[in-house]
């Protein structure tokens, strides 16, 4: 049974400021390969087909756009199909069952694959009194989720809408949480909760994220991928690497990307023969 569970709604929301309050500043983080190697999404997709949410199809699917992710950064026409693809298969199921898995794939994943630097830059905008908000395209479940984990003051996600019962209708509120949207809604949360977004600081690693960083007075590149390293480097924006030396960087990537890819066709594999074999 699930008690307590927060609602995808509210996700671990600070208090209102006192009105005549100063704008205070904060910090917003982008969540996929800044706090977290890979796609968070890829990870509840592989428990939640453990669970029987997908079929091997929707899997493999999830897990060779993970390996291209990894390898070659986002793709503003990937991520909206499997967007598309993921509220279809969501519809029917409730919410529940999906933070119940989110807490399994946190604990036993998602909190190995965090990167110390970034964990540290984070802490110590807590540490001076900043709000701390991640911002990302992945589910508000997860989003809330590793806000919550890490300290933060909550979470800017996608919603998938559910009905009164608590489950998926297959349905988006609002924009998925990417790109131009990202911007969007660090400004109503920004009007909403008084912050300084001049004295504020922004973190990502794709050019998808380039909207959010523009937003504050204190934009960093992050883990850049080739296209915003560029864009950094040419506008001026300090670049922070956590992946280790560049060499490094590009073995462990290739190491996530393979491992991904080798999962995908070993459950290929193993589908075929239980087909053969019958």
């Amino acid at each position: 049974m699930i008690q307590n569970q927060p609602s995808p709604r509210a996700p671990h929301e600070p208090a209102q400021p006192e009105t005549g309050s100063a704008p205070q500043a904060a910090a917003f983080f982008d969540v996929d390969n800044t706090i977290i190697r890979g796609a968070s999404a890829f990870h509840l997709a592989k428990a939640l087909y453990k669970q029987g949410f997908f079929r091997t199809r929707d899997i493999i699917t999830f897990g060779l756009k993970q390996t291209k992710y990894v390898l070659f950064g986002e793709n503003t026409r990937d991520i909206d199909t499997l967007r598309s693809r993921a509220l279809d298969l969501m519809s029917g199921h409730s919410v529940a069952e999906v933070i119940t898995v989110g807490e399994d794939v946190y604990d036993q994943v998602l909190a190995h694959r965090i990167y110390p630097g970034t964990k540290t830059l984070l802490d110590a905008h807590i540490a001076a009194g900043h709000q701390v908000w991640l911002v990302t395209a992945t589910p508000i479940e997860i989003g809330a989720l590793i806000a919550r984990r890490l300290g933060a003051t909550g979470a800017l996600a996608t919603i998938a809408e559910h009905d009164a019962s608590g489950y998926y209708t297959g349905r988006l509120v609002g924009d998925m949480m990417h790109g131009a949207a990202k911007s969007r809604g660090v400004h109503h949360l920004a009007k909403e909760h008084n912050l300084d977004l001049e004295a504020s600081y922004a973190y990502g690693d794709s050019t998808n994220d380039i909207a959010l960083l523009n937003t504050v007075g204190n934009p960093c590149a992050i883990n850049p991928d080739a296209r915003l390293r560029r864009h950094a480097q040419e506008v001026g924006w300090p670049i922070r690497e956590f992946r280790g030396k560049r060499r490094v960087a590009k073995r462990g990537i290739t190491t996530a990307s393979w491992t991904g890819l080798i999962w995908v066709v070993a459950l290929v594999a193993k589908r075929t023969l239980a087909k053969i074999k019958r």
